[in-house]
Parts: C-alpha cells; sequence; structure tokens
C-alpha cells in the first residue's frame, strides 16, 4: 500500500509532549532583573540574568571563560549548575514577529536569537556570517541587554525588532528534561 506524503511547511515551535515529558510551563514565575551588557557580551550577560534568577550571585564574567558565543551546548552545559539547560525549537529563518505570538502563548522562559543585518548565505573572509544577537523572552516581556529603559524590557509584541530573521530559539528547562541540545 503506498501512502500519500506532503511535507509540512510548518511545525509548532514545541511540539505537544509524549511519554513521561514533563509539561510547561515550567519557568512563568520566576523573577529576571535585567542587566545591561557591556560591548558584544549578550550571550554571557543573557545567562548571567537567567542564573540570577535561581539566586545565584553571578555576572556576565562568571560566564565568558566557559562558553563559546556560537556554541549554544556550552550556554546549556553552563546553565546546569544552576538546575537549568536549553532545548532546542523548531524554527527557520522566519522574521520574529511570525513567532511572537506563538512564543507569548507558552507563557515560558526562551532565548531567541536572529540576525541583526540580513543574513548574507556565505561567511566573511574572517568566518562570521553577520552580526547577531540574543535577548530573552519570559512570558510576554523581552528582555534586551543591549537596551535600556523601555527597550531594555519591553512587551513583546511592542519590541521595536520584530522584523528581524530568526536564527535559533531555545526554550528553557529544568535540568534533566528529556528534551536538550
Amino acid at each position: 500500500m503506498t501512502v500519500m506524503w506532503k511535507p509540512n511547511p510548518s511545525a509548532p515551535l514545541w511540539d505537544e509532549a509524549t511519554g513521561n515529558e514533563p509539561i510547561g510551563p515550567y519557568f512563568n514565575d520566576i523573577k529576571l532583573q535585567h542587566i545591561l551588557q557591556s560591548g558584544p557580551t549578550c550571550v554571557p550577560t543573557t545567562l548571567a540574568m537567567i542564573a540570577r534568577s535561581t539566586g545565584a550571585d553571578v555576572g556576565p564574567d562568571d560566564f565568558k571563560p566557559i562558553i563559546n558565543s556560537q556554541s549554544p551546548h556550552s550556554w546549556s552545559k553552563s546553565l546546569e549548575p544552576y538546575g537549568l539547560q536549553l532545548a532546542y525549537c523548531n524554527q527557520d529563518l522566519r522574521r520574529l514577529d511570525y513567532y511572537i505570538d506563538e512564543l507569548i502563548g507558552y507563557d515560558d522562559l526562551f532565548l531567541v536569537s536572529f540576525y541583526s543585518v540580513d543574513p548574507p548565505s556565505d561567511p566573511d573572509g574572517n568566518g562570521k556570517l553577520c552580526t547577531s544577537h540574543i535577548v530573552t523572552l519570559h512570558r510576554s516581556q523581552i528582555f534586551d541587554t543591549a537596551k535600556r529603559g523601555f527597550i531594555g524590557v519591553s512587551n513583546a509584541k511592542q519590541y521595536p525588532r520584530l522584523d528581524r530573521q530568526t536564527k535559533r530559539i531555545f526554550r528553557v528547562v529544568p535540568l534533566g528534561h528529556p528534551r536538550s541540545l
């Protein structure tokens, strides 16, 4: 028997839980305090901000020596001492605006990375594809470590960079969660 099958052009960011996987939201009740980054340090600053929500007394300098800014696996490993890990979400190069309602609907904690400029298809002579940035989405607020004031912590639907193409989306999950990087 031949099965008629067609590729699906879209998928939810987070597939439904199966088996004995815990069902989120996992971190809708944490309290994040915005940290302003110094220089091109969005990744270690973001990780420090999330770790601080667990009561840890850490800053971006604690994360710099243990992560690679282009290695999400190292980011996830750096969060383990705080009882956290990262899990990939289904996503592609669509603009952040395409995903924002779905992300808000999960009522949880996510890291969202996007390209700062229209991405080229090949890296430059130094191996860099293009500049990107990472922000934290908690429930319906975006925490942008590169900005101050109302843009530093803004309503997600009013975030001024929703037109940027998505690079990566991660859900923050409890350590030991079956989904991970």
